[in-house]
């Protein structure tokens, strides 16, 4: 069985991703962090403050992008539950043989 790593609830909400500063290595994100850092009066963007504004300012783009995301992690909840049945199945049948 192999050994599953748990976390802690400050750990499961913190992603250290969105605390990233961003590089502005194309022209896309040249004018996120350029508009963001302006909208925010800040001379370092990350992606969590692109991601506020973007939230702001395009709500439907960032609703598309939850509600992506929300689906895929449902399908990925039924899929694990649907495995964890089958394996409980196939254990109660072995130790009943």
């Amino acid at each position: 069985m192999s050994e599953e790593k748990t976390i802690t609830e400050q750990e499961l909400h913190t992603n250290p991703m969105l605390a990233m500063p961003v590089q502005p290595d194309s022209e896309l994100k040249n004018y996120l962090v350029e508009y963001v850092g302006t909208k925010l009066e800040s001379e370092e963007v990350t992606v969590n403050m692109i991601a506020e504004v973007l939230a702001i300012d395009f709500p439907e783009f960032a609703f598309a992008f939850a509600e992506e995301n929300f689906l895929r992690g449902y399908q990925l909840g039924i899929d694990d539950a649907e495995k964890l049945l089958t394996e409980q199945t196939e254990e109660s049948d072995r130790t009943t043989d």
